[in-house]
C-alpha cells in the first residue's frame, strides 16, 4: 500500500530542512520532423491537442537549505528550474500560498518574509514581535498564515488585514512545524517536546495532545481529505497518521538522519519527505 517511489541522493550541499509542493504551467509545442523550428498545427485535431498541452499544469517543489538558496523543482524530471539567493538564516523554512504565487519563508529575526515564485524576490514582510520563527503554514483556503516560534508560541495571522488574530501556549519547546487542516477549522502543531498537538483555529483552544516518536517531532502535514496526516521526526522515521482514531498507521524508514520535513502532494495520495542526510524522497500514499 505504501512504498518509495523516488529518492534523490545528495539534492543540496548540506542539511535539507524544508520542502513544498507547487504548481506552474508548463507549455508544450510540437516540432518539425527535423526539430528546427515549431510550426503552426493545421487541423482542428492538433490545434485542440496543442491546447491541451499548453494548458497542463505540473507540480513543482521548493527546498530551502543551509546552503542559502530556496530551490523550485521539476519533479518529473529532476531538475531544478530556479533558485532564490538569500543569508542563510533567512531561508529557515518555507511554504507556498494557497495560489502558488507566493513561498514564505521564517527569520531568525522573528519575521515571516514572502517572496514572488516568478519575480525571485522579497514581496512582504510580517512581524511576530517574537523570537525566532521556526514554523509556518497558510491556511487552505489563504485568509490566515500560522506561525511558530523557538519559545513555543504559534501567532495566528489575518492575510487581509496583516493583522495577528491570536496567539496560542501549549508546547513548553521550540515548535518545529504546524499545518492548518483542509477545512482551515484545526492547526496542527509539532515540537521538541516530543508531541503533536491540535488547536480549534476559530476558539483558539487546544483540542488533543498526541505522541509516537522516540524524538523531536520536525514536521507535521495534512492528507488532502483531513482523514490522515504526517509526521516526521529526528527518530529518522516519517509516519502516516490517521486524525479520528489518532493512531499512526504506517512508519517510513528510509532516509538515515533526521527527517525534517515531510509534505503530502495536493491530491493526498503521495508524499515527500527531507533530511538531514541531504536526500529528498517521494512515496506513493493511496487512500
Amino acid at each position: 500500500m505504501y512504498s518509495l517511489l523516488y529518492r534523490e541522493e545528495n539534492a543540496h550541499e548540506d542539511s535539507i530542512w524544508a520542502c513544498a509542493w507547487g504548481k506552474y504551467e508548463k507549455e508544450v509545442k510540437k516540432s518539425t520532423e527535423n526539430g528546427l523550428e515549431n510550426e503552426a498545427i493545421e487541423n482542428e485535431e492538433d490545434k485542440e491537442e496543442d491546447k491541451k498541452l499548453r494548458d497542463f499544469v505540473v507540480t513543482a517543489i521548493a527546498s530551502s537549505s543551509l546552503d542559502s538558496k530556496i530551490c523550485i523543482w521539476d519533479p518529473h524530471i529532476g531538475r531544478e528550474l530556479r533558485n532564490i539567493e538569500e543569508g542563510p538564516v533567512d531561508v529557515w523554512t518555507v511554504s507556498y500560498s494557497p495560489d502558488s504565487r507566493f513561498i514564505a519563508s521564517g527569520s531568525h529575526s522573528g519575521k515571516i518574509n514572502m517572496f514572488g515564485v516568478e519575480s525571485g524576490k522579497q514581496e512582504q514582510t510580517l512581524d511576530t514581535n517574537g523570537k525566532f520563527t521556526l514554523s509556518i503554514a497558510f491556511s487552505p483556503d489563504g485568509k490566515f498564515i500560522a506561525s511558530g516560534a523557538i519559545d513555543g508560541i504559534i501567532n495566528i495571522f489575518d492575510m487581509s488585514s496583516m493583522k495577528l488574530l491570536h496567539t496560542l501556549e501549549g508546547h513548553a519547546m521550540p515548535i518545529r512545524s504546524l499545518v492548518f487542516s483542509p477545512d482551515c477549522q484545526l492547526l496542527l502543531t509539532a515540537s521538541d517536546d516530543g508531541h503533536m498537538k491540535l488547536y480549534d483555529v476559530n476558539h483558539a483552544h487546544l483540542v488533543s495532545t498526541l505522541s509516537g516518536h522516540g524524538s523531536w517531532v520536525l514536521s507535521v502535514d495534512f492528507g488532502s481529505d483531513g482523514s490522515r496526516f504526517s509526521s516526521s521526526s529526528s527518530d529518522h522515521t516519517l509516519k502516516i497518521w490517521d486524525l479520528a482514531q489518532r493512531q499512526c498507521v504506517h512508519t517510513f524508514t528510509e532516509h538515515t538522519d533526521q527527517v525534517w520535513r515531510a509534505k503530502f502532494h495536493p491530491s493526498g495520495e503521495k508524499i515527500i519527505s527531507v533530511s538531514e542526510d541531504k536526500s529528498i524522497s517521494v512515496y506513493d500514499c493511496p487512500l
